[in-house]
């Protein structure tokens, strides 16, 4: 009989799971919404202005893995839209398993520029958006006692960077605490965890940079390179998988050695 329970509890864990990805159009998100189409998993791509993005998106990952995959326009900063969006992705798919919290923005700008509402903006953003989805998704996973939220945080929330980045990187920090919180609160049945990569060279990363600081930022980095968005994906499939059961309330570097981060 233990056997059999072992069978049937290993078959639970790999089934196909729906997996909501915030921010899923393009860049990290959109790399993780591969990878998990990949492994097998029912995606959704949330966006809020790169829908041509995203439809492409979805057009690749249907054609190419044959899962279900739906795009959904939403603000994760607003909580009826959130709910709403939660509600139709269970009509549609019944319901949320996976949360990959990456929808965030950068408002980078001089210390002195900057004003309240860019911080409020990006709070609301970066972190009342992860807040506003985990719980949307929490009657869901603690229903079917199953569930996996991901927050992708940055280094920028554990290490010293630039005034300019004053706003985002206190909400990655803020993201990293609303992770303990959660897992905390969510245990023992839903996961969370949350990655802070380092210098991944996205599309928006790497534009208006000129090459002198991109060698300045490498020259941080212990292997010589900054990261791909795939590596992230890598982690984010592993993380959310059976393998990775025992894994719970961690935030995890994948920056490939970066001189004097931390956590």
């Amino acid at each position: 009989m233990d056997h059999i329970q072992e069978e049937l509890d290993s078959s639970f864990l790999n089934m196909t799971r729906v997996a909501l990805i915030t921010g899923g159009a393009k860049g990290i998100g959109a790399a993780i919404a591969y990878e998990l189409a990949k492994e097998g998993h029912d995606i959704i791509v949330n966006y809020l202005t790169s829908e041509i993005k995203a439809k492409e998106l979805q057009e690749k990952i249907v054609k190419d893995f044959g899962v279900r995959c739906m795009t959904y326009r939403c603000d994760v900063s607003k909580e009826d839209e959130v709910e709403k969006m939660i509600a139709d992705i269970e009509k549609e798919m019944g319901g949320v398993d996976i949360l990959i919290n990456n929808a965030a923005i950068d408002l980078s700008n001089l210390f002195h520029l900057k004003t309240a509402d860019d911080f409020r903006r990006t709070f609301d953003v970066n972190v009342i958006g992860a807040y506003n989805c985990a719980k949307s998704v929490y009657r869901h996973m603690l229903e079917k006692e199953y569930g996996r939220i991901i927050n992708i945080s940055s280094t920028n929330g554990v290490n010293t960077y630039y005034p300019m980045c004053i706003d985002y990187d206190a909400s990655k920090a803020a993201l990293n605490s609303l992770t303990h919180d959660l897992a905390f609160e969510m245990g023992p049945y839903v996961h969370v965890n949350a990655i802070i990569p380092g210098f991944i060279g996205t599309e928006s990363e790497l534009d208006g940079y000129d090459e002198e600081f991109l060698k300045e930022e490498t020259d941080k980095i212990m292997i010589k390179r900054y990261g791909d968005p795939k590596e992230v994906a890598y982690l984010v499939a592993f993380l959310v998988s059976d393998k990775a059961d025992f894994i719970n309330n961690a935030i995890i570097r994948i920056d490939g050695g970066q001189m004097g981060s931390v956590y």
